[in-house]
């Protein structure tokens, strides 16, 4: 039962096991939904989806497996006698709704009205009292009302059901495998986070004015707390120029994202490798640059350091002396990515180049080894297995 959905799922990359399938068999055992497509897809999605970014998998796994099934009480209509349904349906009427038929002429008058109706009307209708449609007082139709006909479609006032709410797509912008955006990359980031209450006590704490009143026999003991803060320091150094002109967008984004997120942040740019400057306005590069040394000294062993770059470059910018291609410098740039793997705790490296690239360029070989291997794509993915390296 449910195992083809239950294949559908993990074709789609739904990380479903089969506990979570026996809990959903369990619940459909014990008529938690009974009939109701709309009803299995929130339970459904309930027990089997554990993460927001998965949602939007589900639905297209769940479309794709009850594709057509919209259509089934039609496949089921034609299997069964039409003088069982006739029979059935009259079982079902009070005495006063069948005196309502009689007064058309019965049943078999009233079908044979409504398919010569159905032949004549050419478009849709909406209200009236001859047409079949919506609304009005016709006897044929759904969300009207006449007390002598009967109803075709859907149940008066379910608007939306033409399109599934699983067609909506309402997640898509929460997987983890679509276009990078703002929103999405700040839900990658908050897999960094360290709360603390620092600073002075300007918030309402209800927990602790309930305890203190208490214990003060109910005399009222307002108490106030530090806001509760990410305490989290991150520096992040973008490289810019060059190649990385095809990023620009998602750098703003990630940039951005970074900002909302940290409070503690700070920033730096580069060009290709990290080597005795930096700089923080690009338009003035080259004549506010900024020691890399200072920048060594100016942040402490706690702060977690991200490089955005493609790593993409001349094996010699990384290994020689002179490498750079703006300038000539004196030491060569592995040797302070080595001062920063010595300075920093946790370093990692997001590169915008799909990860199935990376073995193209022997840059980017060096550098993974120079970082111990730290390197991700920037893809939601990405930075969520980043943010869990740099939290631990």
């Amino acid at each position: 039962m449910l195992l083809n959905l239950f294949n559908e799922m993990r074709a789609a990359k739904v990380p479903v096991t089969v506990r979570e399938l026996l809990d959903l068999i369990n619940a459909l055992k014990h008529n938690v939904v009974f009939a109701d497509m709309d009803e299995f897809y929130y339970v459904a999605r309930a027990i089997l989806v554990k993460d927001e970014r998965h949602y939007d998998k589900f639905d297209r796994a769940f479309a794709a497996y009850f594709k057509g099934i919209e259509n089934l009480d039609q496949h089921i209509e034609a299997l069964i006698p039409d003088e069982w349904l006739r029979r059935e349906f009259e079982r079902s009427l009070s005495d006063e709704e069948r005196a309502q038929i009689e007064s058309l002429g019965g049943l078999d008058k009233l079908i044979e009205a409504f398919k010569k109706r159905l032949e004549e009307q050419k478009g849709k209708h909406q209200g009236g009292n001859k047409w079949i449609g919506t609304g009005g007082t016709s006897p044929f139709g759904s969300g009207g009302y006449n007390p002598e006909g009967f109803r075709l479609g859907e149940e008066g006032k379910r608007q939306g059901k033409a399109v599934k709410v699983w067609d909506q797509r309402e997640f898509k912008d929460l997987d983890d495998q679509v276009e990078i955006g703002t929103r999405n990359i700040k839900i990658a980031l908050r897999r960094l986070r360290k709360f603390a209450r620092q600073g002075a006590e300007d918030e309402f704490d209800l927990h602790g004015t309930i305890d203190h009143t208490a214990r003060d026999g109910g005399l009222l003991n307002i108490q106030m707390r530090p806001e509760r803060r990410n305490t989290v320091k991150l520096l992040i150094l973008f490289d810019i120029g060059g190649s990385m002109d095809a990023h620009v967008k998602v750098c703003e984004e990630l940039f951005s994202a970074c900002k909302t997120e940290f409070k503690h942040m700070d920033y730096y740019y580069f060009h290709n490798f990290i080597y005795e400057s930096v700089w923080k306005n690009n338009l003035r590069r080259g004549n506010e640059r900024i020691p890399t040394q200072d920048v060594l000294h100016k942040y402490g062993a706690d702060y977690k350091v991200i490089f955005v770059s493609d790593a993409a470059m001349a094996p010699y910018e990384v290994t020689q002396a002179g490498g750079s291609v703006e300038h000539w410098n004196e030491e060569p740039g592995y040797v302070w990515m080595q001062r920063f793997m010595h300075k920093f705790k946790k370093l990692i490296w997001i590169n915008p180049y799909p990860k199935h690239t990376w073995d193209y360029t022997a840059s980017t070989s060096i550098i993974r080894e120079l970082i111990d291997d730290q390197m991700y794509p920037l893809t939601i993915e990405g930075l969520e297995e980043g943010m869990r390296y740099l939290a631990k």
